[in-house]
């Protein structure tokens, strides 16, 4: 397993990438493009979990990186999530 830098790890995790254009579309593409990143990450932790279960070759530190990876994952997401949870909210509550 090659092991890179945490530089590389973090730009596929980053959802607000540096675009030319900025209009809703594209920022529901990079949300849409994320939450699929996130969902295909928990995919496979999941089979790298049955394959270490079942006795496959797989080692216990891939697994537990591949765990790792996609729990940090779903957390961002969690906290983008709520974020805009947040900002929806108090913008209804300016409009008033």
């Amino acid at each position: 397993m090659q092991i890179d830098q945490i530089g590389s790890l973090a730009q596929g995790l980053n959802p607000f990438k540096e675009t030319s254009k900025s209009n809703g579309a594209e920022f529901e593409n990079v949300i849409t493009d994320f939450i699929g990143q996130v969902n295909t990450q928990q995919k496979d932790s999941v089979k790298l979990t049955e394959e270490f279960v079942y006795g496959g070759d797989v080692e216990l530190h891939e697994l537990m990186i591949a765990g790792e990876k996609a729990k940090t994952s779903l957390d961002l997401l969690m906290e983008i999530r709520n974020k805009a949870l947040d900002m929806y909210k108090e913008l209804t509550r300016i409009q008033i």
